[in-house]
Order: C-alpha cells, then structure tokens, then sequence
C-alpha cells in the first residue's frame, strides 16, 4: 500500500466523508457505521469498501483527524440490541466532505488544511 502524503485523505475516507455528508437530514447529524456502509453501497456501489473492519478502522483514522466525532449510543435508544457506536461530522469534516464531493467531479483529492493557531 502506498504512503499517504501527510495532509491527504484516501479514497476510501472521502467517500465515507462524502456519503456522510449526504446522508444528514435536518434533526438527524449522526450516522452509525452499518447504516454509512448501506449509503455507500447505494450511492456507489462502494468498490473501496471491502468489510466493515475496513470502514470502521478509516472512521478511527477520520476521528483522528478531527473530521467526525463519536460517542456510544444511550442504553435506552438500543431497545435489546447492542448499543451502536454514532458518528457526526465536525464542522472541519463538512469542509472537507464538501471538498470531496466536487473532488469526484473533478478528480482530485481533497487534502485537509492544518489547524489555524
């Protein structure tokens, strides 16, 4: 696998970045991991996503990077099934999401500005 160049996103955390961003609904910001990988899957037939371990280690990275945040999910809303992990993007990664979604028009990677002092 290649190095990523400090600042870059791979093809895989922009699409997630991207179907995230089109996946929010007024009152709704957060997504869960399995209900992302469905959104990718029937945007794009999501090639780059080749199991969920894949998707949830480039959340982490993402997460990392300031672009999305996280917290588990109250007991109560899990209704006797495991509680889900729920992700939201920061206001840095709508930027970027942003970025990314007129990437794919134009072809090129977004990269992600540094933090301002």
């Amino acid at each position: 696998m290649p190095r990523r160049k400090p600042g870059s996103l791979l093809p895989l955390e922009t699409e997630i970045l991207a179907a995230a961003l089109s996946a929010e609904r007024p009152g709704q910001t957060t997504f869960h991991g399995f209900g992302l990988a469905q959104v990718m899957r029937e945007q794009s037939g999501s090639s780059a996503l080749t199991s969920h371990g894949t998707l949830y280690k480039a959340l982490g990275r993402l997460e990392e990077f300031g672009l999305l945040t996280s917290t588990w999910e109250d007991a109560a809303e899990a209704e006797g099934r495991p509680r889900r992990r729920l992700y939201e993007l920061t206001p840095k990664g709508a930027q970027v999401a942003t970025q990314a979604q007129a990437a794919r028009a134009t072809r090129f990677a977004p990269r992600i500005a540094p933090e301002s002092a």
